[in-house]
C-alpha cells in the first residue's frame, strides 16, 4: 500500500516574470488533473501566497517528485518538502 504523502511547495516570489497569471492559470489545470486523476487528494494554498501544501495518495515518492518537478511553477521553486505519511483515520 501506498502511503499519503505531503508535499510542502515554496516559490520565491522576487522577480516573478509578466506572465505569472498565465502560469498560475497553467498550474490550477495540472493540478485540477491530478484531482480528477484521484492522485490529489488535497490542496491548500499557504497564507503568504508563495507556495501550497499538497497531500497525494496513491503514488510512490518517486512518482510524487516527478509530478512536482512538472509543475509550471517548479522553475521558481525555492523549496519542496517530502513527508511520507501513514493514514491512521
Amino acid at each position: 500500500m501506498n502511503p499519503n504523502i505531503l508535499v510542502i511547495f515554496t516559490i520565491h516570489t522576487d522577480n516573478l516574470p509578466e506572465n505569472f497569471q498565465e502560469i498560475i492559470k497553467h498550474e490550477q489545470e495540472v493540478v485540477n488533473a491530478w484531482k480528477e486523476e484521484g492522485i490529489l487528494e488535497h490542496l491548500f494554498l499557504r497564507p503568504t501566497k508563495n507556495g501550497a501544501v499538497l497531500v497525494f495518495s496513491g503514488i510512490e515518492l518517486i512518482k510524487a517528485k516527478q509530478l512536482i518537478e512538472s509543475l509550471p511553477l517548479y522553475p521558481f521553486v525555492q523549496s519542496v518538502d517530502y513527508f511520507p505519511l501513514m493514514k491512521q483515520f
